[in-house]
């Protein structure tokens, strides 16, 4: 699928297929967006635009620290998208091609934070005189749902929190969704600093425009980055410090545990020891008295009870 947004005049057009670009100055062109494109739509924007367009597992091999590039011609961008699923995140690949103030996005699912924006461009036309603009808002409104997948991050830390201080369900399938909890925090920080490292170098590219009110307006997004990144870090702090809590508290039941068991051997031994003495096949004192049995039954009791007393009396119980 094919979205190409372009002025006629003083009007702001949609064009949805590649045949478009015959009847279309590249000058007039303000965004196109390639949506898991067909071959012929990828080649006829490649030919408009005179720049190749990498493939989605281009995109996904590239390297981090390689995700921005420029030439003579061009700026070339790539980041990760979020988005939630089920205790997870996916991260979906999108690239951006800055060429003579007309944006390129290339991507392969529908994203949320583009359909609203697309919408916003039609509405208000006069707000985004060219690409470099539809990219400030792309990362604007990015930003903004990550902030809300932090927000959503934070709110299962409390009741992470909430459910340790009411001692409910405190065992290994907890830990396990805590450790889960943890991956998506690190998986939101990477995705973010992935932003910050790309707006960064968009601002030092000789081929951002020198606009003021543009490169402000970078600069709020890089700033709100700095306190996302921050908020995060806390969460991921808060996640480690719920772990060590509840590996605690499972040792402690374990231990718990183990200390019943410690005392109940420790209880039974003596009795244990006074019937196997009793109970050999030899010629014992007392075997042959009618009150032998009661009285070594009334032994063994005053031994168990003995013994429990002493551990009580210590405070070992």
């Amino acid at each position: 699928m094919i979205r190409i947004f372009y002025r006629s005049g003083s009007e702001l057009m949609l064009a949805q297929s590649e045949k478009k670009f015959a009847a279309i100055g590249k000058e007039n062109v303000l965004w196109i967006d390639l949506i898991s494109p067909s071959g012929e739509e990828k080649r006829a924007t490649e030919s408009f635009l005179g720049v190749e367009i990498q493939s989605r597992a281009q995109a996904e091999e590239i390297e981090s620290s390689s995700r921005f590039s420029e030439d003579d011609k061009a700026i070339y961008a790539n980041t990760n998208f979020l988005s939630p699923a089920d205790d997870e995140m996916l991260m979906d690949p999108v690239s951006f091609i800055l060429l003579d103030k007309v944006l390129t996005t290339l991507r392969e699912i529908p994203l949320r934070s583009f359909d609203t924006l697309q919408r916003k461009i039609q509405a208000l036309p006069d707000q985004f005189p060219d690409g470099f603009t539809v990219f400030v808002e792309i990362m604007d409104k990015r930003v903004d749902l990550d902030a809300d997948i932090v927000e959503l991050i934070s709110k299962d830390v409390s009741q992470f929190s909430k459910r340790i201080n009411q001692q409910e369900d405190i065992n290994e399938e907890f830990l396990l969704d805590i450790n889960q909890l943890q991956e998506n925090a690190m998986f939101v920080r990477e995705n973010v600093v992935d932003k910050q490292r790309l707006i960064s170098n968009i601002l030092k590219s000789k081929r951002c425009p020198k606009d003021a009110e543009l490169r402000s307006d970078l600069g709020i997004i890089l700033q709100d980055i700095a306190s996302l990144i921050n908020h995060t870090n806390f969460a991921f702090e808060r996640l480690e410090y719920l772990q060590e809590t509840v590996v605690g508290l499972i040792n402690l039941d374990q231990n718990r545990i183990m200390k019943i068991f410690t005392l109940i051997s420790l209880l039974l031994m003596p009795a244990t020891l006074v019937a196997s003495f009793y109970g050999m096949n030899v010629t014992l004192p007392f075997a042959d008295k009618w009150w032998a049995w009661p009285a070594i039954a009334l032994l063994m009791v005053v031994l168990v009870v003995g013994i429990w007393l002493t551990f009580k009396f210590k405070k070992m119980l």
